[in-house]
């Protein structure tokens, strides 16, 4: 039995979640004085926390058990991850959760921004002014906008500016330029150009290379009339800067959702009348608090079961250094491993991972992440990403990476594990930017996520046998989520049933005790 500690306010959908699993313990202490939550974290495997929260050398010195800390939003200010990393703890962020919902901030700052409609509302509401000539804005239609950070909110923005008429100049070093230019943008690596728009808008993270990347200087370069939008990071624009610039009037107005220091009652922006001001509620609607919610708690207990650790903040590998597409492929490599090792429960001799696509450039890499999720079943918390290569050694696991055939997927990557029983092989794919999917087992095709509790079902390809798998499941009153079926040239099938409850011992022999049963294991993820 794990334990996850939440230690700030979450959506109750979460604690509905967590209640759930079966082997999971919950300590709700959202309501806990901070002193007190000390006392009891070193019952805790895993830590859920908000900003409410200081992880720092205390937390982590109280919390002796904690393999993991899940952070229940984007900003990681309050975590000490180089202290996390010293106690081996791997610390999360939940960073897309609230993306629909600061993408949609951003732009009700544009239009302010466009249209004044802050002093607008407050000369007719609270000073009860009728005087429409006092407020002539400028359109959004045919104006340039400047996206510097085109990742998941800033390309989001893009598309929605564009459904305004607006053009698109996208500044981002870290993509692929077809990004941009497949949605109707322009890419730059030149940083002038986005100086040179109408409208700029920065979605970056905040780090030493983007802190004060807009100041005195750049706005200097920009043209008269130009307008500031941030909803990401305080301090991403030079605030002083920003102000000199908005009180010359060589910037017409901004959009500020964030600040260097929060909360931000007596920032000299709040005395100017030409910026829109908004207290970091970039994340703050019903939809992205319940999003977040689900998201750190998935994680959470994937982490508790030593599965895989999604937004993983300081792992072996440097997720920073790496392609965008590359990060998702390393939790589904682990979730793969994972599974392979439930479906095959036997001595491992060798781990493989076969890669097809631009993904092979980072096979060595992903092999570790294969180590570990292939492992976790039989060694527990004895394996992680330090030792794993070493426990293999220790125990004679052959280890390697290779290249795989054909494949009608751009990238894909497969887990081969050989053990005393025999050899198993899960393959999947990302689609879009983190649509994890598993593809292949052990040569079938198929098509899910991988998440939730499954049953792996092999059998001769005969007539009635989803039937009769259906009867057993509605006898044990376990409701099929999913069903996927498989089919080889050899009059063999496999399917995959995702199933809302728990599947005890007795019902997994009723199902291999089918005649046309080869075998069935049931697994979690």
């Amino acid at each position: 039995m794990k334990t996850i500690i939440v230690c700030d306010a979450i959506h109750p959908v979460g604690f509905e979640l967590l209640k759930k699993e079966q082997d999971i313990n919950v300590i709700d202490a959202v309501n806990t004085p901070k002193d007190e939550l000390l006392k009891i974290l070193g019952e805790a495997d895993v830590a859920i926390t908000r900003s409410s929260t200081e992880v720092n050398e205390a937390f982590l010195n109280a919390g002796k058990k904690l393999k993991a800390i899940v952070r229940a939003g984007v900003g990681v200010d309050n975590v000490d991850i180089e202290g996390c990393s010293r106690r081996g703890i791997i610390a999360m962020n939940v960073p897309t959760a609230n993306t629909i919902a600061a993408v949609e901030l951003t732009m009700a700052h544009m239009l302010a921004s466009a249209r004044s409609l802050e002093y607008a509302h407050n000369d007719l509401k609270l000073d009860r002014i009728w005087k429409r000539e006092k407020w002539y804005g400028v359109e959004l239609f045919k104006k340039k906008l400047g996206v510097i950070g085109f990742g998941n909110i800033g390309s989001r923005v893009a598309v929605r500016a564009k459904a305004f008429g607006m053009e698109i100049i996208a500044y981002d070093p870290y993509i692929d330029p077809s990004k941009v230019i497949d949605m109707g943008g322009t890419y730059t690596k030149n940083f002038d150009d986005i100086l040179a728009c109408d409208f700029i808008t920065i979605h970056t993270p905040k780090t030493k290379e983007t802190t004060n990347m807009i100041g005195a200087k750049e706005i200097a370069k920009m043209k008269d009339g130009v307008r500031l939008i941030n909803c990401a990071r305080g301090g991403l624009y030079n605030e002083e800067a920003l102000y000199e610039g908005l009180k010359s009037g060589k910037i017409a107005f901004a959009g500020i959702d964030v600040f260097t220091r929060e909360p931000a009652t007596d920032h000299p922006l709040l005395d100017l009348n030409n910026v829109s001001v908004t207290p970091h509620l970039g994340a703050n609607t019903l939809e992205s608090q319940r999003n977040i919610a689900v998201e750190a708690v998935e994680q959470a207990i994937l982490a508790a079961r030593g599965i895989s650790y999604p937004n993983a903040l300081n792992l072996p590998i440097k997720t920073e250094d790496l392609p965008p597409f590359v990060e998702p492929y390393i939790d589904l490599t682990s979730k793969m491993a994972f599974l392979a090792a439930q479906i095959n429960k036997s001595v491992i001799k060798a781990i493989r991972i076969e890669t097809h696509g631009q993904i092979s450039e980072y096979a060595n890499s992903m092999l570790t992440f294969a180590i570990v999720g292939a492992l976790k079943e039989s060694l527990g918390d004895a394996i992680n990403y330090v030792n794993a290569k070493f426990l293999c050694d220790e125990k004679g696991i052959v280890t390697e990476t290779s290249l795989g055939g054909d494949s009608i997927f751009k990238n894909k990557i497969t887990v081969r594990l050989t053990t005393e029983n025999g050899i198993v092989t899960v393959g999947g794919t990302v689609f879009g930017e983190n649509q994890q999917r598993i593809v292949t087992i052990n040569g079938f095709k198929t098509d899910f996520k991988p998440k939730g509790k499954m049953i792996i079902f092999k059998n001769h390809d005969v007539p009635g046998v989803i039937a009769q798998i259906s009867k057993i499941l509605a006898d044990e009153k376990i409701n099929i989520a999913d069903f996927r079926l498989g089919r080889d040239d050899h009059n063999m099938a496999l399917a995959v049933i995702l199933v809302d409850e728990h599947i005890k011992a007795e019902t997994l022999e009723r199902l291999n005790a089918l005649e046309a049963c080869v075998w069935a294991q049931y697994a979690v993820i």
